[in-house]
């Protein structure tokens, strides 16, 4: 069933974003919504082989058909509702998204209390579903990770999703003492059980892992988001994928590191920092790292971005919790699209 999402056409772009080009002759980049409406959009992934981008909201999983009459499809529903952040607070559900292979969606959850959520792995088909899916309804169930003696408070808030030869990880903020990575590795299409695995807490003496993907080498990649009250102190990390072994921890000046993915056409790494101590602070960043160093370069500017992925033709889709206008009840979310060029 399609939902009541508003769904933006170049045609009828209200907000732009430019980059002045390096080059006289190239044009500038943009980013122009293609879903407007939404209520706290926290996570996107692009099916390689549909194109077709997923994204999560508090309402649940959503799917993004593109094309000039590009649709938004409800794709699971039903997830419960939890508050997340210090000052502002937000109503979260579901948060991270990743597709383990083209047919199994994985998802983070956000909707319960710490030490109950669990990661969902849902099937998904090539074309959208007549009526969505149950939260309930998924192929295989993660978690949770209760209180106990790896986590003294319980696991929740799984914001950030990846996958690879390794198996699947997920970013944990429940228990601020250890600052979790769980891992849980997959044999013939199956997700064996989840577990912590990288304490990055104890291995960066900063808080929150958040942002995270894996580069060319196979390494996982950690965005440490930081205190949100504290501007400038977020990381960027990289560990070993089976041992989970530090690698490299480099301050990079950005505040709160929401978001990281590689272009699959110049290989650079981007970020989005949503910055919450000073939101005009934040937006897409292109990150340079040298062995002991980050330059980070902004691109745009971007109004609460919280999640970044790249199709196979390098267009880059960005989720932002964004602002609502004064008055309105429709929610100030939107999913994002970058032509081309990064």
């Amino acid at each position: 069933m399609k939902t009541s999402l508003k769904v933006c056409l170049a045609a009828s772009v209200i907000c732009l974003w430019n980059l002045a080009p390096a080059n006289a002759d190239e044009k500038p980049l943009r980013a122009r919504p293609v879903a407007e409406g939404l209520d706290n959009p926290s996570g996107v992934a692009v099916n390689a082989e549909t194109g077709h981008v997923f994204f999560c909201t508090r309402a649940g999983v959503h799917r993004l058909v593109p094309g000039k009459a590009g649709k938004v499809y409800s794709e699971v529903t039903g997830f419960p509702t939890d508050i997340y952040g210090k000052g502002p607070m937000y109503d979260i559900g579901p948060l991270g998204v990743a597709f383990l292979d083209n047919e199994h969606l994985v998802v983070g959850d956000g909707s319960r209390p710490d030490g109950e959520e669990l990661v969902r792995v849902y099937k998904v088909g090539k074309e959208p579903l007549s009526t969505a899916a149950s939260e309930g309804s998924a192929a295989f169930t993660l978690g949770p990770i209760p209180a106990g003696d790896a986590s003294a408070k319980g696991e929740g808030n799984f914001y950030g999703v990846t996958t690879n030869q390794a198996g699947i990880f997920i970013t944990a903020n429940g228990d601020d003492t250890k600052g979790w990575v769980l891992r849980a590795t997959v044999q013939d299409g199956k997700p064996g059980e989840l577990k912590p695995f990288i304490a990055s807490k104890e291995a960066t003496g900063t808080d929150a892992p958040v942002a995270i993907t894996t580069d060319a080498e196979g390494r996982v990649v950690i965005g440490q988001m930081g205190e949100m009250n504290l501007p400038g102190d977020s990381l960027l990390t990289f560990y070993d994928a089976e041992s989970g072994e530090l690698i490299r921890s480099l301050p990079t000046g950005l505040s709160d590191i929401a978001g990281l993915a590689y272009s699959p056409k110049s290989g650079k790494l981007y970020c989005v920092d949503f910055s919450w101590a000073k939101p005009e602070d934040g937006g897409l960043f292109e990150l340079t790292v040298t062995d002991d160093a980050v330059k980070t370069n902004k691109i745009l500017s971007l109004d609460k971005p919280t999640a970044l992925a790249f199709d196979k033709r390098g267009r880059l889709y960005v989720t932002v919790y964004g602002t609502a206008a004064e008055g309105s009840e429709e929610k100030g979310g939107q999913l994002l699209v970058v032509r081309p060029g990064l």
